[in-house]
């Protein structure tokens, strides 16, 4: 671990290097435009990335980056995903919305036509039309055609991947298990298990592939460049900002920057390391450029694939051993506790009292109306909202947070989308568990629990051992879980809900040179 933070410092002072470029230059030519009075927003959101993986005596060698900023903003222990697997996550992060309503209840696919439905509306573009200049870099995942492009949902600039990295080939594989072959340089490769050398990651600027297949070992360099320079452009302008990283981090497969020569032991604490490097960039950026006027929000999109085994991070204490002792997977995609409960972070100097903790139950939801009340701009009124404004949580010391939070299914046992699992308090009840495959192959049985389960997270943070049904305890609480899930769910079928679109066809596949084998193409910028 000590070698990472090393590495993660080599790291840095290459990213740093670049950033002091962009400053020097800036402040040479005379181009530093005092910022508005709003605040300006930073939203990082890390990929696959556990409870356990931040903050913790492991792992704080090789992240100082993030406990710096641990130290100067307010940390969040029980906060979660809007979902447990990345589009339906994403969308109602960006739109306060469960999937039920926005009509993201599953991921998009390569060839996926459609996306985030048009009606929907993203916190980048109510912030927009208010004046902001928005900029998103990394993984979109919401749509890649036409219309549901982030450009056409709210940024002014995009520079990332239209979904995640492990759907298409690079011609220098990262970690992943089971390992894949990279992308064909003739027209006569063959598809091995999942992975297709024909299909290859694109990365777009704007609305135009700039390199197909995409150098994973480069990302983190080309995010941190473009990062600066968005929030240089906005300076520039005297616009407030919004800036959206949806970093590729945690996600297999596993990367850092290119001159690192890393062993599979050490490839998640090196990447780690390396999200790290970036997030310290972004940080010293907005401090350059934006005074203190900035809020960062730094949380995750679900939990760690621990299908993924020595490439998956952890979940801390929140292994779901009521399921993993019955075979199956307890992190990403199931609602057990190391599906969604993900490190959250906000710092906002000046504002936010530094090196403070909140218990209070938060979602990923809450980022839409919390942002927008800060920016002071008002939500459209024709829809109903599932995120609340937790402003007082952040500037101050309230810890009143959801009643209730209900976790939808996200790819294990079930339906999609489906609202299978009640937090309420202290307690959390499971209609539905098993079918999301762990480390080494199991799913888990398919179980419909009628009555739920229902457990003491309070007493037991493990979810081990489920309340007796006959004790007054159970009846009580599942009394008040049924009142709270009938009342969403009736809540939801009487709004204005949106329906996705998932069909695919194979002329939605980005690909910016079909003569050339896996599309190849380079752009100079």
């Amino acid at each position: 671990m000590a070698e990472a933070g090393f590495c993660g410092l080599l790291l840095f002072c290459s990213l740093f290097s670049g950033l002091l470029f962009y400053i020097n230059s800036c402040l040479e030519n005379g181009n530093m435009t005092k910022m508005g009075e709003r605040a300006n927003f930073i939203i990082i959101l890390a990929d696959d990335i556990g409870w356990g993986d931040l903050w913790t005596k492991e792992t704080e060698s090789s992240t100082p980056w993030l406990n710096m900023l641990k130290l100067e903003g307010k940390r969040f222990t029980d906060f979660h995903s809007p979902a447990s697997t990345c589009s339906p996550s994403r969308a109602a992060l960006l739109t306060g919305r469960h999937g039920l309503r926005n009509g993201v209840t599953h991921n998009f696919a390569v060839g996926s036509v459609g996306g985030l439905p048009l009606n929907e509306m993203t916190f980048a573009q109510l912030l927009q039309d208010a004046g902001y200049y928005t900029a998103m870099i990394g993984k979109w995942h919401l749509g890649h055609n036409g219309p549901y492009h982030p450009i056409h949902r709210g940024f002014d600039y995009y520079l990332g991947i239209p979904y995640s990295n492990d759907m298409g080939c690079t011609d220098q594989p990262g970690f992943d298990l089971p390992s894949c072959p990279p992308c064909e340089q003739s027209k006569h490769s063959r598809k091995h298990g999942e992975c297709d050398p024909k299909l290859a990651l694109p990365l777009f600027e704007n609305q135009t592939i700039v390199e197909q297949p995409l150098n994973l070992w480069d990302l983190t360099g080309q995010y941190a460049k473009a990062a600066v320079k968005q929030i240089l452009t906005a300076s520039n302008r005297g616009q407030p900002f919004l800036l959206y990283v949806a970093l590729a981090h945690m996600h297999v497969p596993l990367f850092q920057y290119g001159f690192l020569n890393v062993s599979e032991k050490d490839a998640f604490s090196a990447s780690l390391s390396d999200m790290d490097s970036l997030v310290g960039s972004i940080k010293l950026a907005a401090e350059a450029f934006s005074v203190n006027n900035t809020v960062i929000w730094f949380t995750g999109d679900n939990g760690p694939w621990e299908q993924k085994c020595q490439f998956a991070g952890s979940t801390g204490p929140f292994v779901g051993r009521w399921q993993t002792s019955r075979g199956g997977g307890s992190a990403k995609r199931t609602t057990w506790e190391g599906g969604h409960r993900v490190p959250t972070v906000v710092t906002w100097p000046g504002k936010i009292p530094p090196n403070t903790t909140s218990n209070a139950l938060l979602s990923g939801m809450d980022i839409f109306p919390t942002i927008l009340s800060l920016a002071g701009v008002q939500p459209p009124s024709d829809r109903r909202y599932d995120g609340i404004d937790i402003t007082d949580i952040l500037l101050h010391h309230s810890d009143t947070g959801h009643k209730s939070l209900i976790h939808p299914n996200s790819g294990a046992a079930g339906e999609f989308g489906e609202l299978q699992t009640v937090r309420l308090g202290r307690h959390k009840a499971f209609y539905i568990t098993g079918g999301a495959e762990a480390c080494g192959g199991g799913s888990g049985k398919p179980e419909i629990h009628d009555p739920p389960l229902i457990f003491d997270l309070a007493k037991d943070e493990a979810e081990e051992s489920a309340l007796d049904p006959s004790s007054e305890e159970y009846q009580t609480v599942l009394k008040q879980v049924e009142k709270e899930r009938e009342a969403l769910l009736w809540d939801i079928a009487t709004d204005n809900v949106s329906t996705a679109d998932y069909s695919i066809t194979q002329s939605a596949v980005p690909c910016c040179q079909p003569q050339n084998p896996a599309c190849r193409c380079f752009t100079l910028r």
